[in-house]
């Protein structure tokens, strides 16, 4: 497991996402990786990029900056839970490169929507809980410490698409504890879930480590006991027409080199070995 880092200090917002039409992101703008016409300038080349929330604290932050910065290509990025961007590639919307749970792949890739042969492994992350800043981390060292801190806590948040939400579902279901955790949980349909207990809605959130990390308001309990844990594996993927792209290859290219490798530990996420993913 990635070295836990968590606030030691009063908390900073550092959540802002870049504002739209920055260098290297363009929010909710889907264009396939051919060209970007700024207002006043030549045709600039960019790449679409859907990738799981999972990742997007390493790849805002450090990861597709210096891509732009090093190669002069725009990333158009657009961040979503990993079943929210198969739905966006099923109606049809363009893409270039996606990251998301390596699973979730196969059907596309029958599909002929994936090239198989691009795919490549990043990382990994575990589920972990948050609380707010500055109260008592509760006891989750054990299965029964989670089920006791889970049955005290007044709502616990957790989301209803994301990977760690569909697997803390089963996973309440398995420890029978569902129909009482259920009746006063939090269920956010996606984003960071952390920020229900910035606001107020729950006393605890549920989510993948590397997306709790994103909301610096909300402090990391710790990960799930390990044997409850679950991770989560994800890959990076060219979609079919966009396998022959300079810009596209270079970009996936870029998300498994040596800096990536360090937004992915500094983000609570585990570097996997090629293949394993």
């Amino acid at each position: 497991m990635a070295q836990l880092r968590t606030n030691t200090a009063a908390p900073v917002d550092r959540t802002a996402a870049p504002t739209e039409g920055s260098e290297h992101i363009v929010r909710d703008s889907i264009r396939p990786a051919d060209s970007a016409k700024p207002q006043n300038g030549p045709a600039r080349q960019s790449v679409t990029l859907f990738s799981a929330l999972a990742v997007r604290k390493a790849l805002d932050e450090v990861v597709l900056p210096d891509f732009t910065r090093r190669t002069g290509v725009a990333v158009n990025a657009v961040f979503d839970p990993t079943v929210q961007l198969v739905r966006r590639i099923d109606t049809g919307d363009p893409f270039d490169v996606l990251i998301g749970v390596t699973d979730s792949f196969h059907p596309l890739v029958e599909r002929g929507l994936l090239d198989p042969a691009t795919r490549t492994s990043l990382a990994r992350t575990g589920v972990g809980l948050a609380v707010p800043f500055g109260a008592p981390r509760p006891d989750i060292s054990t299965r029964g410490a989670l089920v006791a801190t889970l049955r005290a806590a007044r709502s616990v948040a957790y989301s209803r698409t994301g990977a760690s939400g569909l697997y803390f579902a089963q996973l309440l279901d398995d420890l029978g504890i569902a129909e009482e955790i259920n009746a006063r949980a939090t269920i956010i349909e996606k984003g960071f879930i952390a920020e229900a207990v910035v606001d107020g809605r729950a006393d605890i959130a549920v989510q993948q480590l590397s997306e709790l990390l994103f909301v610096p308001r909300a402090d990391i309990a710790g990960p799930l006991p390990e044997e409850v844990q679950h991770y989560s594996h994800f890959s990076a993927i060219l979609s079919t027409g966009s396998a022959g792209s300079t810009a596209a290859r270079s970009l996936l290219a870029h998300l498994r080199g040596p800096l990536a490798a360090e937004a992915y530990a500094d983000t609570l996420l585990e570097a996997v070995a090629e293949g394993r993913g």
